[in-house]
């Protein structure tokens, strides 16, 4: 049962969150939230200049995840072992990719600018290699099943672009994986140090609630299952639930005492919250396996956190303080 494409939701949300004024990370396992929290303290760069190299670094892997979706189409229609061979019921093709060059420049300048984050920056100029690799490939590949080529060479031409995209296509996957968690392990650092420098100079304000409830309902979007891990840990899934329902405490009780604080988006945290109790509830009956528990819930929390993501960036127009 096909439940929904986490990774190229998370690192979406992770672009907006880190562009919002209010600055603030995953994927399915021990999120990075976690191991976080626990980990001895240390001294963190929140600095415009570690904030404008993490942007750069998930604009490229927001625009790139084009590539991703294109092999999952790809996927979906051909025996990956095998290759094309015509006789497919239907022939898909793949997906078109975006134009990144402005973006992977920004990467490769950003890898080498300060403040260094040498695991990161390494990771994310690994997969900028590879992804230079595998999209000419996709790109020739589209083009060649857009023509119906496959209808006058009797596949060869498709059997060509398999070889290249199956050697390249698991190196790839690899290296998305391994930016997308190094990076996540790297913006959760940020958005620890962040809360805590907001806590200290303003105090726990409207401004310090909203991000507070946004890093926990993230580390919740983290856990949530996807097609390749569609089982989850019920027992961390149970500590960030936990964690996230206190900030959201938080959040209602000082939204009480100070009216007209959260434009919008005052509601929409405990709204978050009753979804995912559900969802936390129907998992636990199936030991965490989401493809029991049905995956059309799962799409719903994914949407109204993504709102929340929105709404997030003006919840504190209106506020007095």
């Amino acid at each position: 049962m096909r439940i929904f494409t986490s990774r190229a939701f998370a690192v979406a949300a992770v672009s907006l969150l880190l562009q919002v004024p209010t600055m603030a990370p995953v994927l399915s396992g021990t999120p990075a939230f976690a191991q976080s929290s626990t980990a001895p303290e240390a001294e963190v760069d929140v600095s415009d200049a570690a904030i404008v190299k993490m942007n750069a670094y998930v604009e490229f892997l927001n625009r790139s995840i084009r590539a991703s979706e294109s092999l999952e189409r790809y996927g979906s229609w051909v025996d990956m072992k095998k290759g094309p061979t015509g006789k497919e019921r239907v022939i898909y093709g793949l997906y078109s990719l975006y134009d990144v060059r402005d973006e992977i420049a920004a990467v490769e300048q950003a890898a080498k600018a300060d403040p260094k984050m040498p695991e990161l920056d390494a990771a994310m100029l690994a997969y900028v290699e590879t992804y230079q690799k595998l999209a000419p490939v996709i790109e020739k590949a589209n083009k060649y099943y857009e023509r119906l080529d496959y209808k006058s060479d009797k596949m060869e031409g498709a059997k060509a672009y398999h070889k290249d995209i199956a050697a390249l296509a698991p190196t790839y996957g690899e290296r998305r994986d391994a930016a997308d968690l190094t990076l996540r392990a790297e913006k959760v650092k940020l958005d620890l140090a962040s809360l805590k420098a907001l806590e200290q100079s303003e105090g726990r304000k409207s401004r310090w609630h909203v991000r507070n409830v946004m890093i926990r309902a993230e580390a919740m979007m983290d856990l949530m299952p996807d097609n390749e891990k569609p089982v989850v840990d019920m027992a961390v899934f149970k500590g960030e639930l936990d964690a996230y329902a206190s900030a959201v405490r938080e959040f209602d009780d000082y939204a009480i005492d100070h009216p007209d604080s959260f434009h919008v988006f005052e509601s929409r945290p405990a709204s978050l919250l009753s979804k995912l109790r559900d969802l936390d509830e129907q998992l636990r009956k199936f030991k965490g396996d989401a493809r029991k528990a049905g995956g059309n819930d799962i799409e719903w929390i994914v949407s109204d956190y993504n709102t929340m993501v929105t709404t997030s960036q003006t919840a504190t127009t209106f506020a007095k303080d």
